[in-house]
């Protein structure tokens, strides 16, 4: 009787998830915690905490998973309304560290810009379904207001990085709901044009310290420590060079696990959070480096699969962006540890320490399972 009682514990804990999705998240919650432990050193009392960490992301999944997605869209004006409101609140009297004024202190302390990455996609997903029947050209410009004003505050935090993510969900939203290329294009060319220039100038601005346009300071040397990370190898260049050495080190197979030479001799910086991805390439090699593209390209693949599937625009909108961010979490934070980006505070999907990002992740896994879950039971 105890193990049918178990059982059956077991089966209502995983009922209505999504399988695929649910076998592919363990797998990197496995390799994250397998390359956690050699990054902590073996600390035990670290571990735990990220075992924390994940255990409140899993239940923050499994009950958003259960919330119908009717209540999700009622919910979505209301959220991204009070995350505005706390991001207001935040410029006005947050508390400062290090710094930034990013965290509001209610009773506890909290960072409102996290809470963003999700209602922002929420937001314009409903916009977007609501306007579904006359979508006009006006509509993608009122998106891009609703897009801006967060991402501006969060920004001027400041806090590159979550703004980065933040404006990428909203517009992730905007070009699925079918912004016209015409307006698309310009963008991709100023890009284009932009990063020629740098690369073609920059070393030459940033040899005579002249001062980039918008970028503040502490901006201007992030990319200036990018073009050429050996004009200050024991200061701002000190991350990018020593994740480039681990990551080059660990060869075809890697060195093996807790072998790490970069890693277990304190070379990499902030090696259990956003530089994780040096400590994984270092261990594993390429051979590791590519399960763990595999896996996050099915991840990748199933969330927009799911997305694809939903029976309305609200869904599909919100499905298909909540996917594209754990791309973008993944493809930022690969690029800046491998010196293609600047270095912003972008963690790993699933392997870097962290209860905040975690908690935003398993929202999102969640906001997926629930589309999946309840395809059935929207009207579309």
């Amino acid at each position: 009787m105890e193990k049918r009682s178990l059982i059956k514990r077991i089966r209502f804990l995983w009922a209505g998830l999504d399988p695929n999705l649910s076998f592919i998240l363990l797998a990197l919650i496995v390799v994250g915690n397998v390359t956690f432990l050699s990054a902590s050193s073996g600390t035990v009392i670290t571990w735990v905490e990220q075992l924390r960490n994940l255990m409140i992301a899993f239940i923050i999944m499994w009950f958003t998973s259960r919330v119908p997605v009717k209540w999700l869209e009622k919910a979505s004006v209301w959220i991204y309304s009070i995350g505005l409101g706390l991001l207001i609140a935040v410029a006005l009297f947050g508390l400062i560290k290090k710094g930034a004024r990013r965290w509001l202190n209610i009773g506890m302390v909290i960072q409102p810009s996290e809470i963003m990455k999700i209602a922002m996609p929420m937001m314009l997903s409903w916009y977007f379904y609501k306007r579904e029947e006359n979508t006009k050209l006006w509509d993608f410009g009122v998106a891009f207001l609703f897009l801006l004003l967060p991402t501006i505050l969060i920004a001027r935090q400041p806090d590159l990085g979550t703004a980065i993510l933040v404006f990428a969900a909203g517009f992730y939203v905007i070009i699925l709901a079918g912004l016209p290329w015409k307006f698309i294009l310009p963008f991709i060319g100023l890009g284009v044009i932009g990063i020629l220039l740098i690369v073609i100038f920059g070393d030459t601005i940033c040899a005579k310290g002249v001062t980039w346009p918008i970028l503040k300071s502490y901006q201007q040397h992030r990319v200036c420590t990018l073009l050429d990370p050996t004009t200050d190898p024991l200061g701002k260049g000190f991350h990018t060079i020593q994740s480039m050495i681990a990551i080059g080190s660990g060869g075809l197979l890697g060195k093996g696990w807790l072998k790490g030479t970069q890693t277990h001799l304190d070379f990499i910086p902030e090696k259990h959070t956003d530089f994780i991805f040096a400590v994984y390439s270092e261990e594993f090699g390429l051979v590791g480096n590519f399960v763990l593209l595999i896996l996050f390209l099915l991840l990748i693949q199933r969330g927009l699969k799911i997305a694809a599937s939903a029976p309305n625009l609200y869904t599909r909108l919100l499905g298909g962006s909540v996917t594209l961010i754990f791309f973008t979490y993944a493809f930022v934070n690969m690029a800046m540890v491998s010196g293609l980006l600047p270095v912003v505070g972008v963690p790993l999907p699933f392997i870097s320490y962290g209860g905040t990002a975690l908690t935003t992740l398993g929202l999102g896994v969640g906001i997926l399972m629930s589309i999946h879950r309840h395809r059935r039971l929207v009207q579309t």
